[in-house]
């Protein structure tokens, strides 16, 4: 089912393409740091960036889980839905049912569900009601293609939090981390027989069942690239941050600034040559 779902146009995205995609764009706006910023480690992310990147990071992680299913399942990454720019995060259909996942990057703070409730660090959100929408629309289109009912649970992921509180389990939604996600899908019941996955596989790896106007993909190893290129520069960033936070010898600040200046002097010299 894996080599079919590579030949289509769904099963050659990759985790966070459509928010690769709108982070570079956004990134491409961003006024280059000058050289003291890059020097302070101050980050090369805009704000209007930084969203997106903490967004891809959670459906990069959550893709990588996602890569220790076994063959009997299909795994559809960044699926473009309805008739604009949304898409879904990640889509399974397996022996255990079928599922839309919904990638919350909630890293190091506390999450508190009970019922129709999720709290991140006290705040109410609308994770539980969006994750249920997603699925019964995915679930109505999914029926549309196939040709027969098809049942979709939601489920919200919830990336590296502090904590994760369940005092009530919601009714329709299943909320678990990426590190309780795989175990969760492996211990699930089997519901679907070889031949219904294989049917509702292969309506779902068509771009016309999920949106009205389907596109070409993008190119996704480009798309890597340039994030991977942007991730470096990110760490780059925080690590240097952190070395000034312990503490950098005043001669060395010393060293670099006339680093620097030398570096100028050499550069005027040859350019009036």
């Amino acid at each position: 089912m894996t080599d079919i779902a590579g030949r289509m146009a769904l099963g050659g995205r990759v985790p966070a393409q459509a928010v690769i995609e709108e982070l570079l764009a956004q990134q491409s706006r961003a006024r280059p740091r000058t050289w003291l910023q890059r020097l302070f480690g101050a980050s090369p992310l805009s704000p209007e960036s930084l969203p997106w990147y903490k967004g891809a990071l959670g459906e990069i992680a959550v893709g990588h889980v996602l890569a220790g299913l076994g063959p009997e399942w299909l795994v559809l990454h960044a699926v473009p839905v309805g008739a604009g720019s949304s898409d879904i995060d990640h889509v399974l259909v397996g022996p255990a049912g079928v599922f839309t996942v919904n990638t919350k990057n909630h890293s190091g703070q506390s999450v508190w569900v009970a019922r129709r409730t999720l709290m991140v660090a006290g705040k109410r959100t609308r994770h539980l009601l969006n994750a249920s929408h997603e699925a019964a629309r995915a679930g109505k289109l999914l029926s549309a293609a196939a040709g027969f009912p098809v049942g979709v649970t939601g489920v919200v992921v919830i990336v590296k939090p502090k904590s994760l509180t369940i005092k009530a389990r919601p009714e329709h939604v299943v909320v678990v981390t990426e590190a309780q996600l795989l175990r969760w899908l492996r211990r699930s019941s089997p519901v679907l027989d070889p031949e219904k996955v294989a049917r509702i596989a292969s309506a779902a790896v068509q771009p016309g069942t999920w949106h009205r106007e389907p596109v070409a993909t993008g190119d996704p190893p480009a798309l890597q690239h340039s994030f991977t290129a942007l991730r470096l520069l990110v760490e780059q960033a925080r690590r240097r941050r952190a070395a000034w936070a312990l503490g950098v010898p005043a001669a060395g600040l010393v060293m670099l600034a006339n680093s620097a200046q030398w570096g100028a002097a050499i550069f005027q010299g040859l350019a009036g040559h």
